[in-house]
């Protein structure tokens, strides 16, 4: 049986309501849910079953509402049914059930809330793929702790889920990084050329003019010597140096990178790169298949609305029919130089993710990707036509503003004075990080307070949670030394009788706990992990709440010298809150803390 009450008690919502209307659609009761009650007084849950099936069985839903609500209440376990509204009906559980799910925690531990959701469904969420030309920026880190985050979720929610970077080591870019680097080796061998002059030579100039590549052109010294330049030190010719320094930047930057994620807590399963993909022929095929199907053709695109770029012209190009899949215009493949777009090369990373097994493709990007989802979910529908139906969905991810003293931190990641993702990290830590990052829905605005991470407030979201675990195990080593290691293990709390947890405050933590495997598998169904750092948000205040009132009533402190039953059940409610937060923590990739210093 699940161990979310939510799920167990819908299939009774369910069975019922199959009862009241026996020709009920399918369809229909799919759609049925139980939810929490935004206000106690209204029960523990609700749901929408009556309103629902009103139509189909052509009748008035407070009637069936009615009736629905005296057969649940006859389910062993519910305490009251009550019609509301306009066909609601709201469902009073025994008391009895929400302490039960104390023994439920306790037994899983950090388990609790693992889902069947996604089982026998491979997914391959790809993230970050930032270009491989520099130490990462705040710019990227986002969509790494989103897509990790994710990563994660869907892993719980029992997903096959393998976690992968795509390395852009074939465009343009990593060509100009080439450039620049190799002008840091001309500085190292002490050319007697000037930046400027060398920048004149640069295709577009040196690009890429941050400190960070001096260290490159000094290995690229020590490697070669002299023996990639010219006479004094001057540049050779780049097809004597390019096809040596492009590889070897391009390793040095990963490395880099590398470093930064490992610092964020992030850790890819795959490193795909794009090179690679292109000279073993995959995006070759992928063409080829479109091409068989009928889906490639030679066409004139209409010139762009708006103000027409300088260097646009009219002229016949391989065309991908993308408006087939939905798409507002065909897409080009090839550029007029006969090369691939960057459309084509990623059509043919995505049929390469989908030819080693992958169900269900995520791709995690930046805002300003948004214009080009449509037409790369056109291009995965197309490469699935003839075979397996394969799942795709883009999480956009907006800008982070990083604030200081009310003032925004500026970047420019190709001057080399951008904010790294180290330089964060490393003044606010790790947790206060990836935390933050999870606080706002991936595609919304938002700030990130430097001061306001650091600040231990009840407004610092990762101390307010971090704070409450750090609480429960206080209480729990005081009760280590009051009745002994053995008396306060999880699984000896987990058999102690629960009858003393009855307050209101006591109540309404049980009501969160047990929301956890219902937040577990709707949130890996978006695909919204932020949805996990709000309910620990939720969680936290919810035990801060029950602290708090027991400095004024002494019956809610959770140790009580004179009465060790009511002690033990309530030290089970603290053990069970502090595994839920370690749970969502972990989804989250934010260490739990003992103690606050």
């Amino acid at each position: 049986m699940s161990d979310s009450l939510y799920v167990r008690y819908l299939s009774h919502v369910r069975d019922a309501l199959r009862r009241i209307v026996p020709d009920l659609p399918e369809e229909v009761a799919a759609r049925v849910e139980l939810t929490p009650t935004r206000d106690p007084a209204h029960g523990d849950m609700a749901t929408n079953a009556a309103l629902l099936a009103a139509k189909p069985a052509r009748r008035r839903p407070a009637e069936i509402a009615a009736e629905l609500a005296a057969a649940l209440v006859e389910v062993p376990g519910i305490a009251r049914a009550e019609p509301a509204g306009p066909g609601f009906v709201n469902v009073t559980l025994d008391e009895s059930v929400l302490r039960g799910v104390v023994g439920d925690v306790l037994r899983a531990g950090e388990s609790y809330g693992d889902a069947a959701l996604g089982e026998g469904v491979r997914v391959n969420v790809e993230y970050v793929s930032a270009n491989p030309t520099g130490p990462m920026h705040v710019g990227h880190c986002r969509g790494a702790v989103v897509g990790d985050a994710l990563a994660n979720l869907l892993a719980k929610a029992g997903y096959a889920v393998t976690k992968e970077y795509y390395i852009n080591d074939a465009g343009a870019q990593v060509i100009a990084l080439a450039w620049a680097a190799y002008w840091r080796y001309l500085e190292a061998i002490g050319t007697t050329m000037d930046r400027e002059a060398f920048a004149a030579l640069v295709p577009g100039g040196i690009q890429y003019g941050g400190d960070y590549l001096v260290p490159v052109g000094q290995a690229l010294a020590e490697q070669h010597g002299t023996g990639l330049a010219g006479p004094d030190g001057h540049p050779a010719a780049p097809e004597t140096w390019m096809g040596t320094v492009k590889p070897f930047v391009v390793t040095a930057m990963m490395a880099m990178i590398r470093e930064d994620l490992d610092a964020l807590g992030v850790r890819h399963d795959v490193f795909t790169s794009e090179a690679k993909i292109l000279a073993d022929g995959v995006t070759d095929q992928a063409i080829a298949r479109l091409d068989a199907q009928g889906l490639l053709y030679e066409g004139v695109l209409e010139p762009p609305k708006g103000k027409l770029p300088d260097d646009w012209e009219a002229r016949p190009q391989t065309l991908f029919r993308s408006t087939a899949f939905g798409d507002d215009v065909d897409r080009p493949l090839r550029k007029s130089d006969g090369s691939n777009t960057y459309f084509a090369n990623d059509i043919g990373y995505h049929d390469d993710k989908v030819r080693r097994g992958a169900d269900l493709l995520i791709d995690v990007w930046g805002a300003d990707h948004g214009g080009y989802v449509t037409r790369m979910k056109a291009a995965v529908q197309a490469l699935a036509v003839g075979g397996k139906s394969v799942g795709f969905d883009v999480l956009l991810c907006q800008i982070v503003r990083i604030v200081r003293d009310g003032e925004p931190v500026r970047m420019s990641k190709r001057a080399g004075t951008f904010v790294t993702l180290r330089d964060l990290i490393d003044e606010v830590g790790r947790d206060a990080v990836r935390f933050t990052m999870l606080t706002r829905k991936a595609d919304a605005q938002m700030e990130f307070d430097l001061d306001q991470v650091v600040a231990q407030t009840r407004d610092n979201p990762v101390f307010y949670v971090q704070y409450a675990h750090a609480r429960c195990r206080s209480v729990l080593r005081a009760a280590q030394e009051m009745l002994g290691e053995a008396a306060i293990a999880p699984v000896a709390l987990a058999e102690a009788g629960l009858d003393g947890i009855g307050s209101d405050a006591e109540l309404a933590l049980l009501r969160r706990i047990a929301q956890w495997p219902r937040t577990v598998e709707g949130a890996a169904q978006a695909h919204e992990p932020h949805r996990v750092a709000f309910y620990l948000g939720e969680l936290a205040g919810d035990f801060h709440t029950l602290w708090n009132r027991g400095r004024d009533d002494a019956t809610l402190r959770f140790l009580q010298e004179d009465d060790p039953v009511a002690t033990r059940a309530k030290l089970a409610l603290v053990e069970a809150t502090a595994t839920v937060i370690r749970s969502g923590l972990a989804v989250l990739g934010v260490e739990p803390v003992e103690e606050m210093r």
